[in-house]
């Protein structure tokens, strides 16, 4: 089972990026199962024809222990399952520790023993890398962890600030840094800018992805831009970089 985790700042395209590498990778006939780690729950949206699934915390305030698993997770599009945190609600708490709690209920239902998935995608919310956002790096549920970016200062502020905290738990056998994902904005110096924060990493660019209309036009129409757009460069570059993450990646 190969565990990665998309982690980038609010609006940079991570829920974008990981929605298609999972549909990547069920193309490839790979079983895959994506957990949304945003409080928004809008992660899988396009994985479901448009439709918002329930988050887990919104299920568990009303079922408590009573839910099960299938009433957590939900089967989209090629058969990839479907999960969302969501977050508590308004002002009644915060947001990492409905992550957290919707981690340990997957946990508690044997969710990875059951799916049994070849693949499992987390995408999260790195504006801050702390409390339950910080979960996958650091509880041991994923092995490698890909930082979307593009050329704009704030979102490699974020990227870099991500990447410290991959390197702060590093000794303590959690999940590595497999690279960082262009996602191009068009801003001046794109690459050399990403490229510079790559090697003060010392990590690479493992993806460039074009900023391509048929993105914008998929997610318009309800659908994934893999199914939608298959020999766009956008399309082209997700498979590169699904196959990439396999090669590279831990398989357990």
């Amino acid at each position: 089972m190969y565990r990665f985790a998309i982690y980038g700042k609010g609006g940079i395209g991570k829920s974008t990026t990981c929605s298609a590498l999972s549909c990547a990778f069920a193309q490839k006939g790979y079983k895959v199962l994506q957990v949304g780690c945003d409080p928004k729950a809008d992660s899988t949206l396009y994985l479901n024809h448009g439709k918002r699934i329930k988050p887990m915390l919104e299920t568990l305030r009303e079922k408590k222990k009573a839910a099960e698993l299938e009433d957590l997770v939900f089967e989209g599009i090629h058969g990839i399952m479907l999960s969302e945190s969501g977050g508590p609600l308004p002002g009644l708490g915060c947001a990492d520790r409905g992550i957290a709690a919707a981690f340990e209920a997957l946990q508690e239902r044997s969710a990875f023993e059951i799916i049994q998935p070849d693949i499992v995608m987390y995408d999260v919310l790195g504006d801050v890398v702390c409390g339950g956002f910080a979960m996958p790096i650091r509880e041991g549920y994923a092995d490698q962890v890909y930082i979307v970016t593009s050329g704009e200062n704030m979102a490699i502020y974020a990227a870099a600030n991500i990447a410290m905290a991959i390197e702060n738990f590093r000794d303590r056998g959690y999940a590595s840094l497999g690279g960082l994902i262009l996602n191009r904005r068009n801003v001046t110096n794109e690459l050399q800018k990403v490229q510079t924060l790559a090697d003060d990493l010392k990590t690479r660019i493992v993806a460039d992805l074009p900023r391509d209309n048929c993105v914008g036009d998929a997610e318009t129409q309800l659908g994934c831009v893999m199914d939608l757009y298959p020999e766009s460069g956008y399309a082209k570059a997700i498979s590169h970089l699904a196959q990439e993450m396999l090669e590279n990646g831990v398989d357990r």
